[in-house]
């Protein structure tokens, strides 16, 4: 059986950047940029402009009371030039005018009949300067991660429309099984529901890639294997759930040995030790475990890595935290363990509490934990006496 370490690292050798692609702003957030420098077309802000509703002035003219001699509102032209002892009535991100130095806010003004008075000001007070953010011509570096919102809003205060990202990875998934039915489905005798074909597309989704979901196949080898090389043809990547093992019905690792090449097919690690990898049509191929809790964790820890590297983007993106078990775990000693847990702050550090039993088709103990614990080989359980590694999943608790 091959580590985790060692699993991993055949795994992301496969990696092969997709290529880049044009898209507008408005499709961009979350997306991998593919050009990491873009440049200014214009000042950030293009003009000096008013921080606050108030009173645009000459610093000098203050304290005193000033002659009200117009109103600039944001989206206007400032066509007033301010002399000696004026003011002019302007709005939030409205242009200063020609003369000004300063805006006295609203709530320091007294307001009469055609006159304002007001404090003393300073230069600059309540102004934001042409190009104080960005000049044109800047370049601007974009971070190597999904492009967030406020990335987004730097884009477009750039005067930038378009951006060239990564395509999102391709992923074909297939799940197998004669048990398998959809859900919805009314079931027959020892029939089950598909719980991973939606949920496996889902990971992939949030991971960055671009889900294709293929027909179920039943345990048909020759259908497994038309499925898998029809969608090596359009997919980037490919993940089989199920027919890994060493079972009379387990075909994707055979058509991965007949068609293809198998690098490994079972690894150290609880659950999913039944883990095959390889490749058929020059695509990397995963075989995940048929459990769904199995297929759900081993994607965490090898395929979503893998999507990953494909858009140029390092490790899993999770955050890893130091906790402890509030209570013992058992596990198998021989495998490294990755346990469901709820990580709570307690305290200068973290705790860890079972989100229920840790078999590997327990579905609701994996949906209600935020944390993957993980206790190495060596060890048959988790003990509270001991800090591990926690792999953090989803949000933590208050």
């Amino acid at each position: 059986m091959r580590s985790v370490e060692e699993a991993l690292e055949a795994i992301l050798a496969s990696a092969r950047l997709t290529p880049s692609e044009v898209v507008p702003l408005d499709r961009c957030a979350g997306r991998v940029p593919a050009e990491r420098r873009v440049r200014a077309a214009v000042d950030v802000p293009p003009f000096a402009n008013s921080a606050m509703d108030g009173f645009a002035l000459r610093a000098a003219d203050a304290p005193g009371t000033l002659r009200l001699v117009g109103e600039v509102a944001a989206g206007a032209a400032a066509d007033v030039a301010l002399e000696p002892g004026m003011a002019v009535r302007i709005m939030t991100g409205a242009p200063l005018p020609p003369g000004a130095e300063a805006v006295a806010p609203l709530e320091i003004v007294d307001e009469g009949e055609g006159v304002v008075t007001v404090p003393e000001v300073r230069v600059g007070a309540h102004v934001r300067e042409a190009g104080e953010d960005t000049r044109a011509g800047d370049e601007v570096e974009l971070p190597a991660a999904p492009l967030t919102p406020a990335a987004v809003a730097v884009l477009a205060s750039l005067g930038i429309g378009e951006v060239v990202v990564r395509r999102r990875p391709r992923v074909a998934i297939l799940s197998t099984g004669d048990e398998l039915r959809a859900p919805g489905e009314s079931l027959g005798p020892g029939q089950i529901h598909d719980a991973n074909s939606s949920s496996l597309a889902a990971a992939v989704a949030d991971a960055g890639g671009a889900p294709i979901l293929l027909p179920r196949a039943a345990d048909d080898e020759e259908r497994i294997a038309a499925l898998l090389e029809e969608a090596c043809l359009e997919a980037d990547l490919v993940v089989a759930s199920g027919g890994v093992s060493v079972g009379r019905y387990d075909h994707v690792r055979t058509v991965l040995e007949r068609l293809g090449s198998l690098s490994f097919w079972r690894i150290r690690v609880q659950p999913g030790k039944p883990l095959a990898f390889g490749s058929l049509r020059d695509r990397p191929v995963v075989g995940l475990p048929g459990n769904p809790v199995s297929a759900l964790v081993t994607f965490e820890l090898f395929v979503r890595p893998l999507i990953r590297a494909m858009l140029g983007l390092p490790g899993g993106g999770r955050v890893t935290l130091r906790a402890s078990p509030e209570q013992r775990i058992g596990k198998d000693p021989e495998r490294r363990a990755y346990l469901r847990v709820v990580l709570r702050r307690e305290g200068d550090g973290y705790v860890a509490a079972a989100a229920g039993g840790q078999g590997s088709a327990q579905l609701r103990p994996l949906a209600a934990a935020n944390a993957l614990l993980v206790v190495p080989e060596g060890t048959d359980a988790a003990e509270p006496s001991v800090t591990y590694d926690a792999l953090l999943t989803g949000e933590l608790q208050p």
